[in-house]
């Protein structure tokens, strides 16, 4: 039984999503980062980023336990370990990966920004709000074009949408309007229609 401690935030789902697509047994452990349980000293020492989502699986490698945190890192362990949505070698393998770390350096973190000076941020920051919904913009642009003519964003269903959908349902938050991007909007519809995908996406 994979121990999943998470809350509900796109980097949350990402691994609430892949446990789901792999019928993987877990136990989910909120961490309610609003009230900042992410810093309690029991969190700390399984993510010592103070940051969810984080797993302790006591089946890991060659029968030992093993404790992950970061959503990427997560997402290839689970990947490796059910022989699911990433091919073991070669050339697509590292399209795979290569769309993962997108999401990881980019699309997620700039996205988040968004988010903060969009929402959060107690008093408008113009130049903030301009950058980084700029930035969304284009990255939203660069995905269009990877999805055209594709299921899936490197041809079959894989860690690489798991990753970057659950930010993608948040498009509201970057001044996003999906319509724009007609490729993204087939390729969300797609991925929404998965009844393990909806699953994660209610975890925790």
């Amino acid at each position: 039984m994979i121990d999943l401690y998470t809350w509900g935030t796109p980097n949350g789902c990402k691994v609430s999503i892949m446990l789901e697509a792999c019928r993987l047994h877990y136990s989910v452990h909120p961490i309610n980062i609003l009230k900042n349980e992410q810093f309690s000293e029991h969190f700390l020492k399984i993510s010592p980023n103070n940051k969810i989502p984080a797993i302790v699986d006591p089946d890991g490698p060659d029968g030992q336990p093993i404790t992950l945190f970061e959503s990427g890192a997560i997402l290839q362990y689970l990947a490796d370990k059910t022989g699911e949505f990433l091919p073991s070698s070669g050339a697509e393998r590292y399209e795979v990966l290569q769309w993962l770390n997108w999401q990881m350096g980019g699309f997620g973190p700039f996205l988040g920004q968004a988010h903060h000076f969009n929402r959060f941020a107690p008093e408008p920051v113009p130049y903030a709000i301009d950058r980084y919904n700029a930035e969304a913009a284009r990255l939203w642009k660069v995905l269009n074009t990877q999805l055209s003519g594709k299921a899936f964003v490197v041809n079959d269903l894989t860690i690489a949408d798991f990753a970057i959908y659950p930010w993608a349902c948040r498009y509201e938050w970057q001044n996003i309007t999906l319509s724009d991007y007609p490729n993204v909007q087939a390729w969300m519809e797609r991925m929404a229609s998965l009844a393990f995908v909806e699953r994660g996406m209610q975890i925790p």
